[in-house]
């Protein structure tokens, strides 16, 4: 069985801003290291077989604070936003915002399609083999995959969110 154990990164300045960040390479908060303390500390001195992160720094820093060094893979990052990054949810107007909230069928100006990403996201845990991992990722991403598996998550920074990929089921939501 391959069981994926997901964790949304810790907040960021752009979150408190609430601020797509896509793609930027932001850097936790201090109140994003005291999550992923938070969350080492729930944990317990869990093992995996294998701990990964995306390329990017908010959650490259949240694995290294929970485990250490993760695997770095960049089919984890998030939604690249295009020319949308850096915009807060009332910059997008009324048609951004719709656009957004059919999710699906959302394709960034100058950036990734939902579809994309999906794809990607499907590489990653397809190419996983059988045992536990710990994914250290981002928002869209839980959504998106959590969504896959029959039950949309929509995860706090330093949430978990497990799911059993050989049965693309839910299993459980923040441990």
């Amino acid at each position: 069985m391959v069981r994926v154990w997901l964790v949304r990164h810790g907040e960021t300045r752009w979150n408190t801003e609430r601020r797509l960040q896509g793609i930027s390479d932001i850097e936790l908060s201090d109140r994003g290291r005291e999550q992923a303390e938070q969350l080492r500390l729930r944990l317990g001195g869990r093992s995996f077989d294998a701990v990964w992160s995306s390329d990017l720094l908010r959650a490259v820093e949240t694995a290294e604070i929970i485990f250490g060094g993760p695997r770095i893979d960049a089919r984890l990052r998030e939604l690249d936003f295009g020319d949308l990054d850096g915009l807060t949810w009332s910059d997008l107007g009324k048609e951004g915002r719709a656009a957004m909230l059919e999710f699906d069928s959302f394709v960034a100006p100058n950036g990734e399609s939902v579809a994309d990403m999906r794809a990607r996201l499907l590489s990653f845990l397809n190419d996983l083999p059988p045992g536990d991992h710990l994914a250290v990722t981002h928002g869209g991403v839980v959504r998106l995959i959590s969504e896959m598996c029959g039950a949309p998550a929509y995860p706090g920074h330093c949430e978990v969110t497990v799911i059993n990929w050989t049965d693309h089921k839910l299993l459980s939501h923040d441990i």
